[in-house]
């Protein structure tokens, strides 16, 4: 009988023991997963670097040109000027042109005396055919010469109407205010049609296109806390936002200065508004280093960029 007793103790113990062991295997099973997590936490980047250059808002930098082919008469700006929307910026000659508009005015005035008179032509042989008088012939061609008048008056105000529109061209206006960047032409310069006169920009519309690497993209999110450095700017750093981020990659524009990084690698274009007035230029190059938790993360409305 104790025989038996030792045998099914012996027997609970195995299944006991089998038991914890299966227990700490699980144990090690979930503490493994859970370090595989933990590392792949910190192999999230904390700060994503990219290179990118400062450019303006759509539509905040413009070149501007001429819809008419002529002379440059004046140029009433130059570079660095400051200059406001719908300011006049330069004129091209326009004398032939004024002189056709003023032929055409007076053919209007011509074909308005004409069927002032042909009405009257056309009333006097309308009386005379109904007392039995005149002729059904010469209300006839009263009528066509009225008609003739008529028409002669709706070409003549079309061609003033065109010699109005063109004349318009010859005096070019600012599209935006903002500075002017270049001066493309000079006064007396004969340019064609659709030349490029000037190019302008609104500089206090500016951000920073930024060119992320294509593997990055999963890690950046629309209001992401970006900081932006210059060359020539040593020791200072301004503040800005992700506030764009594109729909598709392109091929990469800018060569990195970072000798570790593939050249042939496309690239995201992600648009960074600043968060304060900067000196940095249209067109310089910056280096930004992006956030991977955004101060306010999910906001939509972007930060006005002002330099």
């Amino acid at each position: 009988m104790q025989t038996l007793q030792r045998i099914a103790l012996l027997v609970v113990a195995v299944f006991m023991l089998m038991a914890l062991v299966v227990q700490a295997r699980k144990l090690e099973s979930r503490g493994a997963s859970n370090r595989g997590i933990v590392g792949e936490a910190k192999s999230t980047p904390t700060e994503i670097r990219a290179e990118g250059w400062v450019v303006a808002y759509p539509g905040a930098d413009l070149t501007v040109g001429t819809d008419v082919a002529g002379t440059v008469v004046q140029m009433l700006v130059k570079e660095k000027d400051h200059v406001r929307k719908g300011q006049l910026i330069a004129e091209l000659r326009s004398d032939d042109t004024r002189a056709a508009l003023d032929e055409a005015r007076a053919t209007v005035a011509q074909a308005d005396a004409d069927i002032q008179l042909f009405d009257t032509e056309v009333h006097r042989a309308q009386m005379l055919f109904d007392e039995k008088v005149g002729t059904k012939q010469a209300l006839d061609h009263a009528t066509r010469d009225r008609d003739a008048a008529k028409a002669r008056r709706e070409t003549a105000s079309a061609t003033v109407r065109r010699l109005e529109a063109t004349l318009d061209k010859t005096r070019i206006y600012a599209p935006i205010s903002g500075v002017v960047l270049s001066r493309l032409v000079q006064p007396g310069e004969t340019v064609k049609e659709n030349s490029a006169l000037i190019r302008m920009a609104d500089l206090n519309r500016t951000r920073v296109e930024a060119e992320v690497d294509e593997f990055d993209t999963g890690h950046i999110h629309i209001g992401d806390s970006v900081k932006i450095r210059a060359e020539g700017y040593e020791g200072q750093e301004w503040q800005g936002r992700v506030e764009e981020i594109p729909d598709s990659v392109v091929g990469r524009q800018l060569k990195p200065q970072d000798p570790t990084k593939p050249i042939d690698t496309r690239v995201l274009l992600v648009k960074v508004a600043f968060a304060q007035r900067t000196p940095l230029k249209l067109g310089q190059k910056v280096e930004v280093g992006i956030g991977s938790e955004a101060i306010g993360h999910g906001q939509n409305s972007p930060m006005e960029a002002t330099r």
